[in-house]
Formats: C-alpha cells, structure tokens, sequence
C-alpha cells in the first residue's frame, strides 16, 4: 500500500514537472487576463443575477432580501403561461419551418459548381442586415392593406389581402418567417463547411450505382451530416427560446398577447414594471429550464450523434 501511494505522488509529481516544463506556467499567464474578463463580464454576472432573483429591488435604492417570494410572484403571474405557451409554439414552428431550410439550401447550393461562392454569398446577405433593419423592413412588407408588398402579390393570384401582424392566428407564424429568414444564413454556410468534409468518393460510387440525388441525400448527405444536424437543432431551440427583437419590433406582444414570450415578459417585468429581481427571478427560472431541455436533449441523441 505504501508503494502504491510513494508511485501515485512520484506520478504526479512527474506530471507537475512536466507542465512546467513544457511551458504551462507561461501558457497560463497568457491565458489568465482572458479567463479574467470572461469571468467578470460572463460568470460574474450570472451569479449576480442568482443574488438578485432573491432580492426585491429597482437597482436604485437597496435591495430587501425576500427570499424564493419573486419565484413565487412569477409562478403565479397569469401571463407567464400564455408567454410559455407562446415560446413553445414559437419554437415548434420554428423548427419544422427554419430547420430543413438551411439543410436543404445547403446541399443545392454544394452541388452548383461553378457559382458555388455567389451562392453562399447570397445565403449569408441576410445575416449581414442589422435585425431592427430587418424586422423593420420586412414589417413594411406586412401591411395589412391591399397595397402591401405580400397582399400585392397574393393579390396576383386572386388572395388576400391578410391580415398578417393583425392577427392573432396569423402574427407568430409571420414572425417565425421573418426569422427564418434572416437567421438561416450562418446555418447554411455551416452545413456548408460539413457537406466539404463529406468524402467524395461516397458520392461517386453511388452515382456508379445508379443512385439519384434524392437517395444520394438521403443514404450519404444525412447519415455523414447527423451529429452536427442534432447540435444545430440544439443552437435553433435555444436560440429560439430567447426570441425578443422580431415581436417586440412587429407586435409589442399583440394583438392580444398572441406573440407575447418569455423575454418579452422579462423586459416588462424590468424596464415597464420596474421590478428587476422579479425579471431575474424569471431569467433564472429559463435558463434552468434551457439547462434542463439541453441535458436531455443531449442524453437523448448521444447515440445518434456518433
């Protein structure tokens, strides 16, 4: 036994001074002012905001300490399960809508061979539009009167007009096509980059075999691309979750707290209300929950992702 732990001590030893000597010290120095300013302007809030869901305060004069009384107010509140709800359908809307998009985009704009640059370079152009700008615009697309640009052309057809951001029905499905659009972009050129590390020569033995583009996408292009499908499906519902800028730019939340979500109600909580450890409280409350969705979204694909 006590040759075991002399062998364990020497071991560890020899580690140490092997980090020493392959310059771990100095690597550390280098890394330590970025640990440092990621700590204080990432960790250090997070805990503050842990220390402030239990106070009840307006961050002018000094907070009062009320324990678990913000969660409670929060859980009680009546629209915290219609901005729920909300952020549910969002992001179920969002993801049979905006998930194939950049895939499918992907893989066309791969097989152009020649204009493959321009064709990347068009599927990025709506990421590089501020989002207030875009929401803005595509809002200006939205109006309701037949002379709007989208009742035009539905006009063309014989439809419309709608209602689109007037509508309780219609305004989040209109709001998760605007962010479809302009968030589809970094997506595809990830998808992209993925698509390039697929070997080639998976491609041109099923084309020897006769396989058409469809069983080529199916059979090649999404058993090579499944785990790094399965995390952008991860990024998409978190992101999504925190949706803020497109509802509260098109709707405000309306018509009748139809496009209402969780940061939505955060925001009224902080800066319309005035109650920032009731806001804390509820940013605590989602990002447990994001946390939550996240470990058994992973436990539940580990398999799949290899």
């Amino acid at each position: 036994m006590a040759i075991e732990q002399v062998s364990a001590e020497s071991s560890s030893g020899s580690r140490v001074g092997r980090w020493w000597r392959n310059g771990g010290l100095t690597t550390l120095l280098f890394a330590l002012p970025t640990i440092v300013i990621f700590g204080y302007f990432s960790w250090w809030p997070i805990v503050s905001s842990l220390a402030l869901s239990l106070q009840k305060t307006n961050l002018i004069t000094p907070g009062t300490f009320v324990g678990l009384q913000n969660f409670e107010r929060v859980l009680a509140d009546p629209l915290l399960s219609t901005a729920v709800g909300n952020t549910i359908a969002f992001t179920l809307i969002s993801v049979l809508i905006g998930f194939p998009v950049p895939l499918l985009l992907a893989v066309f704009i791969n097989e152009l061979r020649t204009l493959r640059g321009l064709g990347s370079a068009l599927a990025y152009l709506p990421v590089i539009v501020p989002p207030v700008v875009a929401v803005l615009l595509w809002k200006i697309m939205y109006d309701p009167s037949p002379h709007g640009l989208l009742n035009t052309i539905l006009g063309w057809v014989g439809l419309g007009p709608l209602p689109w951001l007037q509508s309780a029905t219609l305004a989040l499905p209109s709001i998760v096509i605007q962010a479809t659009w302009a968030g589809f972009g970094t997506t595809t050129i990830i998808y992209l980059a993925a698509l390039r590390s697929v070997p080639g020569e998976l491609y041109e033995a099923a084309e020897c075999d006769g396989a058409g583009a469809g069983r080529r996408f199916w059979h090649i292009t999404l058993p090579q691309l499944r785990g790094i499908m399965l995390l952008m499906l991860l990024l998409q519902i978190i992101g999504v979750f925190q949706i803020f800028t497109e509802p509260f730019v098109m709707t405000g939340g309306g018509p009748n707290n139809s496009t209402l979500t969780v940061l939505m109600l955060i925001y009224n909580y902080a800066f319309v209300i005035g109650d920032y450890g009731k806001a804390t409280a509820l940013s605590v409350l989602l990002a447990m929950g994001l946390s939550v969705v996240s470990v058994v979204y992973l436990w539940a694909t580990r398999k799949w992702s290899r």
